[in-house]
């Protein structure tokens, strides 16, 4: 089981790696970008908050694939990090844009929260 450190570090590393992935995607919208990144922070955080809570020891094993050890811990952040990015942006900054837009920056959120889970922590 993951301490509060580590979920802590993983939510910041989320943020960082999402923001930068969306300015490498061309996202110029400051509030969008600043709701996505908190998104992938939030995301991470509750699911191994909840994780941590119901001693989901199980969740953390990894699949057996070298190159994408992926487990369903990593999963559910992606998951949670998609749902929180959507709504947010969907309801916040980019409310007056077409949905594929808010749905598009909720993918690269969630796909940042995913590899970082996956990658460095």
């Amino acid at each position: 089981m993951i301490g509060w450190a580590q979920i802590g570090y993983g939510a910041v590393l989320s943020a960082v790696f999402a923001a930068l992935l969306l300015l490498a995607a061309r996202c110029r919208d400051r509030a969008a970008l600043t709701t996505a990144a908190l998104a992938a922070a939030a995301g991470p955080l509750a699911w191994n908050t909840i994780l941590r809570a119901a001693h989901g020891e199980q969740f953390f094993t990894d699949a057996p694939v070298a190159v994408f050890p992926i487990s369903w811990q990593d999963t559910g952040s992606a998951v949670f990090t998609l749902a929180t990015a959507s709504l947010a942006l969907g309801l916040g900054p980019l409310a007056a844009r077409p949905a594929r837009t808010a749905v598009r920056y909720a993918l690269v959120a969630a796909a940042a929260a995913l590899l970082t889970d996956i990658y460095l922590y």
